[in-house]
């Protein structure tokens, strides 16, 4: 794999660096993988995606992933299913950061990481923009990020 830190096809958007190795548009639309190198403590508001499911496969790092009210940690080797039309969110914990691949059915999903890295749209200063994006890929923003952990 690549280097996200110097590979010229990555994204950043918040600080999170976003590379798409495998679009919708290669599968006929059935899914799209996303290469995530995600900073200590970083992470989105709570969420759901109405039309995909998502998978993370940890690669590097711990995050503190919460699925409908249910919270658990996910280190290297391990993945977390997200079927769509569940309220999710996840936080890198404060030791490293996490290098996870997110990979959605179907795909398409990806645009909005592009769009926000094109924009470099801020959470919450941009929100407005950040929604419309979001509403496009069939995205609605649900409640803030978690808060870091005592």
């Amino acid at each position: 794999m690549k280097d996200l830190q110097t590979d010229p096809d990555v994204r950043i958007w918040n600080d999170v660096r976003y590379k798409t190795i495998l679009p919708a548009a290669a599968t006929g639309g059935a899914m799209s993988i996303v290469d995530s190198l995600s900073p200590p403590l970083s992470g989105p508001p709570r969420h759901i995606h109405h039309d995909a499911d998502e998978t993370f496969v940890m690669l590097t790092g711990t995050c503190r992933v919460w699925i409908a009210g249910e919270e658990r940690l996910a280190g290297p080797g391990e993945s977390v299913f997200i079927p769509r039309g569940t309220e999710h969110t996840f936080q890198v914990t404060a030791e490293a950061p996490s290098r996870h691949l997110v990979i959605l059915t179907p795909g398409g999903f990806e645009g909005f990481f592009e769009e926000m890295a094109q924009g470099a749209f801020r959470i919450p200063e941009d929100m407005p923009a950040v929604v419309e994006a979001a509403e496009r890929h069939h995205l609605t923003f649900t409640g803030p990020p978690l808060e870091p952990s005592p």
